[in-house]
């Protein structure tokens, strides 16, 4: 009787667990699809630079206006997350995260020509930008996979750029993604997500390479352009 006791209480509080467990479950599902729908209206925002040049400034203030909503999303997630469980639950925000740091990447790129670090990405999401083993943090692969996004937009821009006319944006891009080529060619990727994205990158680095090749051959580089 009494083992039949203590098993049943043992019992009793594996379910009260993972009860506790399905609660935060619940909160950050719910707490993400907002942040997520934020990012999307991001995107949708930001694909005005594929086709209108005047409409790029206005697009990243209002993408900038939307990540201080992110922000606060962000904020309820670090407060629903108990400070040692953040790796039990990130895959319910892993793939949010990295679209947020290509858009703010992609943004911080078309205001100012520069890459967007880790800290300076981490810093606008409101959450900490260091490698804890405990706490809300940016993790680094999410930051690389959100950087990748980015070369493949801006290898997209490129092309666009060329359709509507402007020459100096493919070599503005050409040399910005081979620096970060470079960049990611010093690291000894062995996640598996990250280096297939990673595989990617090759790709747009051709696809810029042949945009800026084909303005060489028909004449249309810019004569100030030093490369």
């Amino acid at each position: 009787m009494c083992e039949n006791h203590l098993i049943n209480t043992i019992f009793t509080d594996f379910q009260k667990s993972l009860d506790g467990e399905q609660e935060i479950r619940e909160v950050i599902r719910n707490i993400c699809k907002e942040i997520g729908q934020i990012s999307r209206e991001v995107t949708t925002v930001l694909q005005v630079i594929h086709h209108n040049e005047a409409g790029i400034g206005p697009a990243c203030l209002k993408a900038r206006e939307s990540f201080e909503k992110a922000r606060e999303g962000y904020g309820k997630l670090k407060e629903a997350i108990p400070d040692t469980d953040y790796y039990k639950y990130q895959e319910h925000w892993r793939n949010i995260t990295q679209r947020y740091c290509f858009l703010i990447a992609l943004t911080i790129w078309l205001e100012k020509g520069i890459l967007a670090t880790h800290e300076t990405v981490a810093e606008i999401l409101g959450i900490s930008a260091e490698e804890e083993k405990t706490g809300f943090h940016l993790d680094i692969e999410d930051y690389l996979c959100g950087l990748l996004q980015m070369c493949s937009e801006l290898a997209r821009l490129a092309v666009n750029s060329v359709t509507r006319g402007d020459y100096d944006k493919p070599l503005q891009i050409s040399k910005f993604v081979m620096e970060l080529n470079a960049g990611f060619r010093l690291l000894n990727l062995k996640n598996d997500h990250l280096r297939k994205r990673f595989d990617v990158l090759k790709y747009d680095v051709k696809k810029i390479e042949e945009v800026v090749y084909d303005l060489s051959i028909r004449g249309l580089r810019p004569k100030t352009d030093e490369q």
